[in-house]
């Protein structure tokens, strides 16, 4: 992955695999927003405004939407059957290599969604985008998400922790990494992948 490459745009992404709908957020998601990420373990892990209400989500599209428009991330709601989302998976573009996340809301923890969401991301990224080397940046001491970059096939990577600044605290964050060889290797078989949108030789 070259620097300067974008994302796809401008049509929207829709992918369906693993009994899931990953989709854009639009407009009419807002309300429900807060319902997920205004919680202690989002709060405890992620960077996300806190509080998360209502002005905070608002604000959260908006920046999804720049940043999907100027080509630097793509931040995709999980869905059953594209209708109210579950939580969040999210893409984002460096020179040399996509760095990934995730978040679910506290009522849909437990059912393998968040790795779920994340393999249909990794393959369509690394068969339709090209993508071949992926990070997850992970706390220690966060187990859960710990557990899903290894059911995704996700190894801790050799290098020092990365200190960044989350909310006025410093944070080290454990690089887990994965080519996009042992991305598709570990995909089961038999799950289905549709997918509606932009990529390079999509047409």
């Amino acid at each position: 992955m070259s620097d300067g490459a974008r994302f796809p745009g401008p049509a929207p992404v829709r992918l369906a695999g693993e009994g899931l709908v990953l989709r854009e957020w639009r407009p009419d998601d807002v309300p429900r927003m807060p319902v997920l990420f205004d919680e202690p373990q989002v709060r405890r892990w992620t960077p996300l405004a806190s509080p998360f209400d209502l002005d905070a989500a608002i604000a959260y599209l908006e920046r999804a939407e720049q940043r999907r428009s100027d080509g630097s991330a793509l931040q995709l709601a999980v869905t059953e059957r594209d209708d109210v989302p579950l939580g969040e998976v999210l893409l984002f573009r460096h020179p040399d290599i996509a760095e990934i996340g995730w978040a679910l809301g506290a009522a849909h923890r437990g059912r393998r969604l968040a790795s779920r969401a994340v393999r249909v991301l990794l393959g369509w990224a690394a068969t339709e985008w090209g993508i071949e080397q992926f990070r997850a940046l992970i706390e220690p001491g966060n187990t859960a998400s710990g557990r899903v970059a290894a059911a995704c096939g996700f190894a801790v990577g050799d290098g020092k922790p990365l200190l960044v600044e989350s909310r006025g605290r410093p944070v080290e964050l454990t690089a887990w990494l994965l080519s996009a060889r042992d991305s598709a290797r570990d995909v089961p078989t038999g799950n289905r992948l549709s997918v509606a949108g932009e990529a390079p030789g999509s047409g």
